[in-house]
């Protein structure tokens, strides 16, 4: 017996690999050849397309098709009606096949309801798109980006929430008290949060599961 649920109306194709307590639900289709990890959410109408990468605790909302070339890391999340592409100058009487160019999603990112994201690039860890956002480059981790073509227009954390730096290039997370710092147009995580026994959570695929510091 499979150690994922599906729905009765989704299709799952022979050659796939689905993790354990992944669900799918309603009229989805995964097809052969892709790969999905542990603990994702699969909602309704979504095409999971051969050669997919999903990584563990993944989560699809709505009417999102994910196209070969695409690969997310663990914790990614994907709003409502996003949409990816493969080609970069498709025509119906042109077989292209060849020439999907690969996206990566790295861990942790966020992407809005009805975003675009353009093939060939990279989605830095942890970073946020907003919703309607349109990608056309590759963005770095903890961006937030907006607009059409997406621009940055600030950062956040890894829970989220919008980062102010001082002059000194530093910030704090308002949710977690996560100290961040800003150097050559980068951020990087310099102190870790530390959850109390309460905060824990009770599986260990839960968010920042290997984040926890001894």
């Amino acid at each position: 017996m499979a150690d994922y649920f599906v729905h009765e109306s989704s299709y799952v194709d022979e050659g796939s690999t689905i993790g354990a307590g992944t669900k799918i639900w309603h009229f989805s289709h995964v097809m052969s050849g892709c790969t999905i990890g542990e603990n994702c959410n699969i909602g309704q109408n979504v095409v999971i397309s051969p050669d997919v990468v999903l990584g563990r605790n993944c989560k699809i909302q709505n009417n999102v098709s994910v196209y070969t070339g695409v690969r997310c890391e663990d914790d990614v999340f994907l709003g409502p009606s996003m949409v990816f592409t493969n080609v970069i100058n498709p025509r119906a009487a042109v077989s292209r096949k060849d020439e999907y160019k690969p996206t990566l999603l790295k861990r942790g990112c966020s992407v809005g309801a009805n975003a675009t994201i353009v093939c060939g690039h990279t989605l830095g860890a942890y970073c946020l798109i907003g919703a309607g956002s349109v990608v056309t480059k590759d963005v770095p981790d903890f961006a937030l980006m907006v607009g059409n073509p997406a621009r940055r227009i600030g950062w956040v954390s890894r829970h989220g929430e919008k980062l102010t730096f001082d002059a000194d290039g530093r910030a704090v997370c308002p949710a977690t008290g996560e100290k961040y710092i800003l150097q050559d147009n980068a951020v990087k995580v310099i102190c870790q949060h530390v959850p109390t026994d309460e905060e824990k959570p009770e599986s260990p695929t839960d968010h920042y599961r290997v984040d926890y510091l001894a």
